[in-house]
């Protein structure tokens, strides 16, 4: 009887890969590792190579994920990560064998003109948030949504940095509604689409990321260049849509944003304030998922703080994972220097090991979620 069993849930380990991912033993995972779940980098590669320095982060720091992007910004070149569906399938599948916790593959597939997944290598085309706010119509927005659910699942992407839940509150905004990202300026429309998108991509088996938290919409500059001060022009009713879809409980994970408002906060930008993610995100809106930074090397950071302030800040203030894209500056060593960095802080008492361990467990969670 208890040999039948054994060979039973063998079968099961083998033929459901989802599955034998809920079953990591937790006693065997390293300080060392936990600290590298908490991690997320870009690369520039189409295929893997011994010498590229991915392989060498996921093996030796125990990454926990990667973002890919069709477009090299450093060096101005389309030649990174994606090419064609075969290739992009053989180089995800070739990553997630180097992890033994599973490896989280991310990508930012919003629809319109921010979609790395482009037409013109073979991926279907998907509409922007914009265009389904103003059609508002649920069987167009789950149309899009399935057909992105399908795609990023065949894939084997996992995670999508979607859907943007910005209010369009500033249509000439360059990064939001200059972009078409935003359902609308209503927060009621925004939840009704959005909702579609996260409940669509999670059948399919793909994690959202809600962004870009307090809200992004309302702001004059990008962020991507330099500090973004929203003061004057952000309202609380940029909350509504996450406070609803925190209460419905979707969405699987939300991204800070690199803003400044002086109102939460008046020393540091969202991604580095406690007061925005401890006291507003996740005391006041009562959200106890995952939160992930928006890229690190962004300029509105980069510019501003040092590695280790960023790094010290981000986790202080109650960030999970952080994300160096790679994507605005290039620096193959970012991940063991962020690595060696949080070690040293907590050697040097300034983060505990706690905080590390409520990461890790809030990390690990969503990813064994992707076995329900």
């Amino acid at each position: 009887m208890f040999r039948s069993l054994l060979v039973i849930l063998l079968l099961l380990l083998i033929s459901n890969p989802s599955f034998s991912q809920t079953s990591f033993p937790e006693e065997n995972v390293s300080f060392d590792e936990k600290i590298g779940q908490m991690l997320l980098a870009g690369f520039r590669g189409t295929a893997l190579a011994d010498t590229n320095h991915i392989v060498r982060d996921i093996k030796k720091y125990h990454l926990g994920g990667v973002i890919l992007f069709n477009y090299d910004v450093p060096s101005k070149s389309s030649e990174r990560n994606i090419q064609s569906t075969e290739q992009l399938k053989m180089l995800i599948s070739n990553l997630k064998k180097l992890s033994d916790i599973p490896l989280t593959i991310a990508i930012d597939q919003e629809g319109g003109q921010v979609a790395r997944l482009k037409p013109s290598l073979g991926f279907p085309e998907i509409k922007s948030a914009e265009y389904l706010g103003q059609l508002d119509n649920v069987d167009s927005t789950r149309f899009y949504a399935q057909k992105m659910g399908q795609t990023l699942a065949d894939l084997g992407i996992n995670m999508n940095f979607a859907p943007v839940v910005d209010l369009n509150t500033n249509p000439k905004n360059p990064v939001i509604g200059g972009l078409e990202r935003s359902f609308s300026a209503n927060p009621g429309k925004v939840v009704k689409h959005a909702s579609i998108y996260i409940e669509t991509l999670n059948k399919h088996g793909i994690w959202s990321v809600l962004k870009h938290f307090p809200g992004h919409g309302s702001s004059k500059k990008d962020s991507h260049l330099g500090v973004v001060d929203v003061t004057k022009t952000w309202s609380k009713k940029e909350l509504i849509p996450y406070r609803k879809l925190i209460n419905k409980d979707l969405g699987n994970a939300i991204m800070t944003a690199h803003i400044f408002n002086r109102n939460i906060d008046p020393d540091y930008p969202a991604t580095l304030s406690k007061p925005t993610i401890t006291g507003l995100l996740r005391n006041k809106l009562n959200y106890n998922d995952v939160v992930i930074s928006d890229d690190l090397m962004m300029g509105a950071i980069r510019n501003e703080y040092g590695l280790k302030t960023t790094i010290n800040k981000a986790i202080n203030a109650g960030v999970d994972i952080l994300v160096f894209a790679n994507n605005s500056i290039y620096d193959p060593d970012i991940v063991p220097k962020a690595h060696k960095i949080i070690h040293n802080l907590v050697d040097e008492g300034k983060i505990t090991r706690e905080q590390i361990e409520r990461s890790y467990q809030r990390i690990i969670s969503l990813k064994n979620k992707q076995g329900e």
